[in-house]
Formats: structure tokens, C-alpha cells, sequence
């Protein structure tokens, strides 16, 4: 055999025995390819994240600082409610006091006006009828005066 051969023996040799590891490799490189395509995926998703995450940070500082205000609010609100709560014992005070005027002072007062104008009123009432009467008395008498009155001159 010839080198030629030789060689060539040892090259389909070679070629027969390395098949299986470049079938391997070429299996590993599309394995790879796919890793790479997933880390690339990865990537991508893990920026996406990131961006994610800022938009929270900064939704979050904003929230920290509406409530920081409404802690704010809250605090003035408190402070009204106190100022609240002590008008209305004031008024508390000032409307038992009124009650206390009304019924010690007051209401006796109008019952005594109460009971003076139903007696006057009683009284007043029964007079009312002879007050009619006066009344048609009064016209009779003044339509028999101008009768003799034009009587008397007619004799004078």
C-alpha cells in the first residue's frame, strides 16, 4: 500500500470515526444556537422587566407622596375635628342653658299671658252678642231720632 492509500485509509477511518462526534457537535451548535436564542429571549424579557420595574418605582415615589400629602390632610382634619368638637361643647353648654331659660322663665310667662287671654277672650266673647244687639239698638234709635227730628221741623 501506498502512502497515498495509507493516508486515504486513514483519512475514511478518521471520517467514520469522527462522524458521530460531528453529528454530536453540530446537534450541540443547533442546541446552542437555541440557548442563544433563548437567552436573547431572556434578555429582552429581563429588560422589559427592568423598564416594568421603573415605571413601579416611580408609581410607587408617587404614591409615597400622595400619601405623604393625605397624611397631611389627615393631620389638618384632626386639628378642624378638635376645634369641632369643642365648638359644639360650647354649644352644648349654651343650648342646655337656653332649655333651662325656657322652662324656668319663659314658658311660665306664656302661660300666664296664655291663661289671661283665654279668660279675656271668654269674657269678650259672651259680649259679642249683646255688642250686636247694642248695635241694631243703636241704628233703630238713630232712624227713630232723624224721624222725629223731621217731624219737629216740620212743626216748627
Amino acid at each position: 500500500m501506498t502512502d497515498n492509500e495509507l493516508l486515504l485509509a486513514i483519512s475514511n477511518m478518521m471520517d467514520t470515526k469522527l462522524e458521530p462526534v460531528n453529528k454530536e457537535m453540530q446537534e450541540l451548535k443547533g442546541e446552542i444556537q437555541g440557548i442563544k436564542e433563548d437567552v436573547k429571549g431572556l434578555k429582552e424579557d429581563v429588560k422589559g422587566l427592568k423598564e416594568d420595574v421603573e415605571v413601579l418605582k416611580e408609581d410607587v415615589k408617587g404614591l409615597k407622596e400622595d400619601v405623604e400629602v393625605l397624611k397631611e390632610d389627615v393631620k389638618g382634619l384632626k386639628e378642624d375635628v378638635e376645634v369641632l368638637k369643642e365648638d359644639v361643647s360650647d354649644l352644648k353648654i349654651r343650648v342646655k342653658k337656653i332649655e333651662l331659660t325656657q322652662e324656668t322663665q319663659i314658658l311660665p310667662q306664656l302661660n300666664t299671658i296664655q291663661a289671661c287671654y283665654t279668660s279675656t277672650y271668654e269674657r269678650y266673647k259672651v259680649s259679642v252678642d249683646d255688642y250686636e244687639t247694642m248695635k241694631q239698638d243703636i241704628s233703630v234709635l238713630k232712624n227713630v231720632v232723624e224721624q222725629h227730628s223731621e217731624k219737629l221741623q216740620l212743626l216748627a
